[in-house]
């Protein structure tokens, strides 16, 4: 189902069809560094994946995270939208995108639509993001959205320590 449609790009939600696409996604060098190893290693577990994380929180919150794609071709290239994680209190924009589609500004085209969709039909108040203080290509992409460093988080899974941005919506 599209959900969200931008100059360039539409956005829409994702399913176990998608598992081919989200099985190279997860295992990108940079999304294992900067995201994390979801341990996703074949179809069947980016089905799984895409069940449980995906798909469920439509269901549960109403939102998600989509599959972006281009407009004209109907390309996957990414992945972008709302998260509600248990350790924070306000929804949590994310994204990440392949390779061969970084610095064209679908990610910024991509989350400007999301964080609309967010305020309007959601009601946001508030969105916020959490980054690896080491991910500067986030970081300068979140500053464009308009968040701003605003903490240090403590991930309860591993102990890592990330950057929470924020921004009033």
């Amino acid at each position: 189902m599209n959900i969200l449609d931008t100059e360039r790009l539409t956005l829409r939600e994702l399913t176990e069809n998608d598992a081919d696409f989200m099985l190279r996604l997860l295992n990108e060098p940079s999304y294992i560094r900067f995201i994390g190893d979801r341990g996703v290693k074949t179809e069947v577990d980016a089905r799984a994946f895409l069940r449980k994380s995906m798909i469920g929180s439509y269901r549960v919150n109403g939102f998600g995270m989509y599959m972006v794609q281009l407009k004209n071709e109907r390309t996957p290239i990414g992945i972008c939208g709302l998260v509600k994680r248990e350790m924070l209190e306000d929804v949590d924009i994310g994204f990440a995108f392949l390779a061969e589609f970084r610095s064209k500004g679908y990610a910024l085209e991509s989350a400007e639509a999301v964080m609309r969709y967010g305020k309007e039909v959601h009601g946001l108040k508030r969105i916020v993001a959490i980054v690896t203080p080491d991910n500067e290509r986030s970081i300068g992409l979140l500053e464009k959205l308009g968040l701003r460093f605003e903490r240090m988080v403590t991930w309860p899974e591993d102990g890592t320590q990330l950057k929470l941005y924020a921004v009033a919506v």
